[in-house]
């Protein structure tokens, strides 16, 4: 019935024209910023593989600093000391889960103590999943890191942010959120009365974030701070790895071989988060460095400040 009720909701909403516009994009490259951000801080999310790395190790050539918040210590230590050596810029690192509530209030606490001001936020970690999992809160384990977290780091330091002299955050997001294309199913955002489709699962994650940044984008208007999403292109990552055997063979030997190398997606990262052409761009989606309106459900005001006050809710903030 509710699904009824977003094919009825969004149907008109849709433009062939858009549809084409992401077809179009997916094939351009990202716009490149020549620009040097020496001395500047740059935290990133996720930052031992796939996307995170290559972005990474791009600030730190552009000599930016870097604080990476990871969950694997041995490989967060050892990508701080290769930066560290290779850029001679200044690398630390926060270890949490960030599927864990309490530790992502914790790292969020220790970059509030942080004298520095926060350049650019990069908020990159994310997961897929085939079989639902629960976090330790007992969240759907997909919509706790790829969304909950996002919303709550970004909720604990704004802040912050705003009394500094500007900051861009960068949502990683998806054309995955086009998948949830009737909207978010405000009664089982956890997916407990539905069977679990991890693609749908993946797509309200990500739709979820980009509503929540609508209203983020306007408590951040005239402030000096930004927030927007980019899609960073089909790459290869190790989302999914998790999976089973059948699924990471067949990604390594079907999927991933049709996939670009994340560069590209650092590229834009790099672009979005210094170049002088997006320093006031707010609230916008980005198809790599390409301004691109998203699927109808992510433009949904309504539903946005559902999502809001639901993971306003979950947090226990006010």
């Amino acid at each position: 019935m509710r699904l009824f009720k977003g094919i009825h909701r969004y149907f008109g909403q849709y433009k062939v024209a858009n549809i084409t516009a992401m077809l179009k994009n997916n094939k351009l490259e990202p716009k490149i910023c020549e620009e040097r951000f020496d001395g500047k801080l740059v935290v990133i999310t996720g930052a031992t593989s796939g996307i995170g790395r290559f972005t990474a190790k791009k600030y730190a050539s552009m000599g930016a600093d870097l604080i990476l918040i990871n969950r694997n210590e041995q490989k967060s230590q050892q990508l701080c000391d290769e930066i560290e050596s290779v850029y001679k810029v200044k690398c630390s690192d926060l270890i949490a889960d960030l599927s864990s509530i309490e530790q992502v209030e914790r790292v969020s606490n220790e970059l509030l103590s942080e004298e520095r001001p926060i350049d650019v936020l990069i908020l990159n970690a994310g997961l897929f999943m085939k079989k639902r999992q629960e976090s330790v809160d007992g969240l759907d384990m997909v919509f706790a890191v790829n969304y909950y977290s996002t919303f709550l780091m970004t909720w604990l330091l704004r802040e912050k942010l705003k009394r500094q002299d500007g900051c861009r955050i960068i949502l990683v997001s998806s054309e995955g959120h086009r998948f949830a294309a009737w909207g978010l199913r405000m009664d089982d955002l956890q997916w407990e009365k539905r069977s679990f489709q991890g693609l749908s699962n993946y797509g309200e994650a990500k739709l979820a974030q980009l509503l929540s940044m609508r209203i983020f984008a306007r408590d951040f208007e005239g402030t000096g701070v930004t927030i927007n999403a980019m899609h960073p292109g089909a790459v290869k990552t190790d989302s999914g790895k998790d999976n089973g055997r059948f699924y990471a063979w067949y990604k390594k030997n079907v999927l991933d071989k049709k996939l670009k190398e994340p560069d590209i997606s650092a590229e834009a990262l790099y672009y979005l988060g210094v170049s002088p052409e997006t320093a006031q761009v707010n609230g916008s989606f980005f198809n790599l460095t390409t301004l691109e309106e998203p699927a109808p459900p992510a433009l949904d005001d309504e539903a946005a400040q559902q999502i809001w006050e639901k993971s306003k809710a979950i947090h226990g903030l006010e």
